[in-house]
């Protein structure tokens, strides 16, 4: 018997979401700072995977199968501009600068510490997320 075939809904996206915020709960914080950067790079991670579930169920209303499904930034970037924002850019610069922040600073170099700024990135994931699923 095999895997599951991976399924891509807004529950999952939702998901993903919430996981990120139960890594931001768990963290200890001083002086409004995050004192481990290991979950809170564990955060920005996850919810920008639950961006990728997003447009990629915004995608498949859209009627593109999973095999269609872009497998790079630059691909996520051209398949938003062809399909989800055809008359606007908006939604193409939203999701390069949460790649920018979320994937790029705040997973891979660690950079965001202060829970303000930490808080409002997820605030910001979550309303790009919602605007896809609605």
């Amino acid at each position: 018997m095999g895997l599951p075939k991976p399924t891509h809904t807004a529950g999952e996206a939702l998901r993903y979401m919430e996981n990120a915020r139960g890594l931001l709960k768990a963290a200890a914080i001083e002086d409004n700072i995050y004192l481990d950067k290991k979950p809170i790079r564990e955060a920005f991670g996850t919810a920008y995977l639950a961006i990728l579930e997003a447009i990629n169920e915004a995608l498949i209303k859209k009627g593109l199968t999973r095999k269609e499904l872009p497998k790079s930034v630059d691909g996520y970037m051209a398949a938003i501009k062809k399909h989800l924002s055809v008359n606007n850019g908006k939604l193409v610069r939203e999701f390069d600068r949460l790649y920018e922040s979320l994937h790029i600073a705040g997973y891979y170099r660690g950079l965001f510490s202060h829970v303000n700024i930490v808080k409002e990135f997820m605030k910001e994931a979550d309303i790009f997320i919602k605007r896809l699923l609605s």
